[in-house]
């Protein structure tokens, strides 16, 4: 069985930075996949960063520049660093990893983590 949480969220002031983690957990688990989605009150779930097995990145327009998304498969790791935060970044940050554990092949979301940008 696999899981992911989330966490690095808090409140910060615009133009702050802050360092969401996503960890994935489960035996015998290979991570191709991941990405980090984000939900604003009202809003429908969007996709602000993915990263694939080599590496590779797409970012969405709205936080080009400013978000960078990278990952450690040695530890089961993602992160999501945020930089010159804006108020319209406000919303809960989601991880979605996807891979293969032995045979059977997953996608799992974590419970998400709260970013707030505010004065």
């Amino acid at each position: 069985q696999v899981q992911v949480v989330e966490s690095g969220g808090a409140l910060v002031q615009p133009g702050g930075s802050l360092r969401l983690t996503c960890a994935a957990s489960g035996s015998a688990i290979a991570l191709t996949h991941m990405g980090w989605y984000r939900q604003a009150p009202g809003q429908q779930r969007e996709l602000v960063a993915r990263i694939f097995r080599n590496s590779s990145t797409n970012y969405a327009d709205s936080v080009k520049g400013r978000f960078t998304i990278s990952r450690d498969d040695a530890k089961k790791m993602m992160y999501l660093q945020m930089n010159s935060l804006k108020p319209e970044d406000t919303a809960v940050y989601y991880c979605n990893v996807e891979g293969v554990q032995v045979v059977r092949p997953f996608s799992v979301w974590g419970p998400g983590t709260q970013v707030s940008v505010s004065s």
